[in-house]
């Protein structure tokens, strides 16, 4: 996985921090929703039974550079 500036810059936040790698693959790997934004980013989104909660991963129009990934409390699946 490659990742953006941002991403590294956005998991030193204590809500960003815990979210594992791996998780982030599962999302991009087996998304359970995908959506296209209209600047041409990708939303996933996946569960992470772990913790019980949605995770919504952003990737670049490239579909595999990780631009943002964060706990999604709003998703309804």
């Amino acid at each position: 996985m490659k990742f953006t500036q941002y991403f590294d810059y956005m998991r030193l936040r204590p809500d960003r921090s815990c979210i594992k790698l791996e998780w982030i693959r599962q999302v991009v790997e087996n998304p359970e929703k995908v959506q296209v934004q209209k600047d041409g980013r990708i939303r996933i989104w996946g569960k992470i039974k772990e913790v019980d909660k949605s995770l919504r991963v952003i990737l670049l129009e490239d579909g595999e550079t990780v631009h943002n990934a964060f706990f999604d409390r709003g998703y309804k699946e």
